[in-house]
């Protein structure tokens, strides 16, 4: 008997490694678009100041679940 799996493909992050948090430099899991510009944050300051944008924010993008991906 031969058993197959099948590789699931990753998800597709629009975030990488690269991307900053604008407030303290550590890794940006949330980027918002405010007046046209972009606004990269860490969870912390994403959520800190996420109220207040989401009020004035075109786009929010949250990809703070991957924090409890296990690998």
């Amino acid at each position: 008997m031969t058993t197959m799996t099948t590789a699931t493909e990753p998800a597709a992050y629009r975030l990488t490694a690269a991307d900053r948090c604008d407030s303290c430099g550590a890794q940006a899991y949330i980027a918002a678009e405010v007046n046209g510009s972009e606004l990269l944050f860490c969870a912390h300051h994403g959520r800190k100041y996420e109220e207040k944008l989401r009020a004035i924010a075109t786009t929010w993008h949250d990809e703070t679940a991957r924090l409890a991906e296990v690998v």
